[in-house]
């Protein structure tokens, strides 16, 4: 497997090798606004010497982060996101909500794949018809995308597995984009065993195609439930995906027979108990565990259930039954 190369993508560059951080300043230049956090500015100080600003990032919605620095003042017509998906998501909003055009480079910390989708909120205050964008040139090293401590690095690559399931049996899914998911799938597995040292390349290699997939064949029930935990239930990104994989890879294959079964099949093991290898490595085999509180549980099911992403994996899920599949994720597997 290559882990070395250069991905030209439409409008976009994908830079992924091991020491790809040291080509950073050479390929995006001097003279950019940094938008990072405390802790990847500390592991990566050279990166903002070329940076005419730095602006640090704290914990928040992407949405509000966002909104509060766009009304702070003009930011330089290039972004640079060091961190993970909540940054690089900031960095996409303020992108898509600038007066002028503007690049936006990703350089993730974290397996959230953020760096390879359009998906974000919108900057709080953003202009009308500001729309989304995706970054125009990703550096992914994988000694920093996959630079988080056990258990968190797990929970990451649960998100990432997550991508590569759902992505790729969506109602609107094609053909370039699954392969690429069912290949994420393997990589994520590789990476992560039962049990001993991640394996870094597999993992952030099968991170960014998965994202890749799920940019292309979009989302459904598995991620509606999980945003809708971190947006209302306080938990992390990481640790919600991990807890309710488990569950919602089960109602995918009553949803994808097919498509889940050529998943098992490449892999070598039912998504479901994959899932749930991530979930015990990320420490994160239920809701209950993490805090979430079970008398939340039906207003959760209810606001899941107004997304209209639920469609794209027919058919559409109810109140109901995300109560039950959120009841199951609570009590654990």
């Amino acid at each position: 497997m290559d882990f070395d190369f250069t991905w030209r993508d439409g409008e976009r560059t994908i830079r992924f090798a091991r020491g790809a951080m040291i080509e950073a300043p050479r390929l995006i230049g001097a003279g950019f606004t940094l938008v990072t956090t405390a802790r990847a500015r500390a592991d990566h100080p050279n990166l903002e010497l070329g940076a005419e600003q730095v602006i640090e990032v704290g914990p928040g919605f992407v949405d509000e982060i966002a909104g509060e620095i766009l009304a702070r003042g003009p930011l330089s017509t290039r972004i640079v996101a060091l961190g993970g998906g909540r940054v690089i998501d900031t960095a996409k909003a303020l992108g898509a909500a600038a007066s002028q055009p503007t690049l936006v480079a990703a350089i993730p910390t974290t397996l959230s794949a953020a760096e390879m989708t359009w998906v974000h909120r919108q900057a709080a205050g953003a202009p009308a018809g500001s729309g989304t964008m995706r970054p125009q040139l990703v550096i992914n090293d994988p000694v920093v995308s996959a630079s988080q401590p056990m258990p968190d690095l797990a929970a990451s690559a649960a998100n990432a597995l997550a991508h590569a399931i759902e992505g790729a049996v969506t109602g609107v899914a094609s053909p370039v984009p699954t392969m690429a998911a069912i290949r994420a799938a393997v990589l994520l597995a590789e990476g992560l065993p039962e049990e001993g040292e991640p394996l870094i390349d597999q993992l952030a290699l099968g991170a960014l195609l998965s994202g890749y997939a799920i940019d292309a064949n979009w989302y459904g029930i598995h991620h509606v439930m999980s945003q809708t935990l971190v947006r209302n239930a306080g938990i992390s990104h990481g640790d919600a995906n991990a807890a309710m994989l488990p569950v919602t890879s089960a109602a995918l294959r009553e949803r994808r027979v097919e498509e889940i079964a050529a998943i098992d099949a490449a892999t070598g093991v039912p998504v479901e108990e994959l899932a749930l290898r991530f979930a015990r490595r990320a420490e994160a085999t239920s809701l209950s565990e993490l805090g979430v509180d079970e008398a939340l549980l039906p207003q959760l099911a209810e606001l899941a259930s107004q997304r209209s992403e639920l469609a794209l994996t027919p058919p559409p899920a109810g109140a109901d039954e995300l109560l039950d599949l959120y009841r199951a994720a609570w009590s654990g597997v």
